[in-house]
């Protein structure tokens, strides 16, 4: 390992994916020296463009939202400093039940095989230490969220390869504290219906079945701006509003689950580089 730096390979599906999830990995494990690789699956090209005009919308163009995307993407890596970003390029297919689930070339209808075989190679590539991504719900149903957990997995499962390996979740604790977050900037918000609070209860894990709990508060500053450099899309103007210092409390510790370890590292662990220096 002396001939070459640790490294971090994060798999997500779109453009600002990177920033809530795994943003103060990225930034703490950078400011450590440690190389930071990310690999962002789709354009983006379903998410808001200019003036928040939705897909289907009049106006709406995909391939000029995922242009827009891009560079905020770039910017966000910048802030991050992450070393570097590939991009798969495949279309964003929405979200579920969307037209776009089915459309050719989409990432949820390109056949598992050939996404992870392209992955399998950025992984011989980098030969990455930490390989970190989705569950295989894709934390909360996103079918292209999915897919990314789907092609990394399989992706490893090409290489000879034997890095630990985490998907990435939230404590139930926090998902409470979120929604009484949402409550305290949104107080005309309405109730959930039943069933939509039942799904929203089994996102995430129960505190005491997550693995790894990383403290990277120091670098939630960072992360806040990651997230910013993405503005332009609206499920993210909440993040932004609360300011830095609500948004460190509440995003400042990163989960995580280990699905695969060769390191023996003793659990629960504060880093997901336990056992590897």
């Amino acid at each position: 390992m002396a001939d070459r730096p640790l490294t971090l390979m994060a798999v997500h599906a779109h453009p600002d994916d990177e920033a809530t999830s795994t943003g103060g990995v990225l930034a703490q494990y950078a400011a450590e020296g440690i190389r930071t690789v990310l690999v962002t699956c789709t354009d983006g090209g379903c998410g808001d463009g200019p003036g928040g005009v939705k897909p289907g919308e009049p106006g709406h163009d995909p391939a000029a939202v995922a242009s827009m995307r891009r560079q905020e993407l770039r910017e966000s890596c910048d802030v991050l400093k992450i070393s570097d970003l590939e991009m798969l390029d495949y279309a964003d297919s929405g979200m579920i039940g969307w037209p776009s689930n089915e459309a050719p070339g989409s990432f949820w209808q390109t056949p598992v095989e050939e996404g992870a075989a392209r992955l399998a190679q950025l992984m011989e590539h980098y030969r990455p230490d930490v390989v970190v991504t989705y569950d295989e719900n894709g934390f909360y149903g996103h079918p292209d969220h999915i897919q990314a957990h789907r092609i990394t997995m399989a992706a490893l499962e090409m290489t000879a390869l034997a890095p630990k390996v985490y998907w990435t979740t939230m404590p139930r604790s926090g998902m409470q504290r979120f929604g009484e977050l949402m409550r305290e900037f949104h107080p005309d918000m309405p109730e959930p219906d039943p069933a939509e609070a039942a799904a929203m209860a089994e996102i995430g894990l129960p505190d005491d079945e997550i693995t790894t709990w990383v403290d990277t508060t120091a670098f939630s500053g960072q992360k806040f701006d990651s997230l910013a450099a993405h503005a332009s899309q609206g499920e993210n103007i909440f993040f932004l509003k609360m300011g830095k210092e609500r948004f460190g409390e509440l995003m400042g510790v990163e989960t995580f689950v280990r699905v695969q370890d060769s390191t023996g590292a003793s659990l629960p662990e504060n880093d997901l580089f336990a056992g590897l220096r």
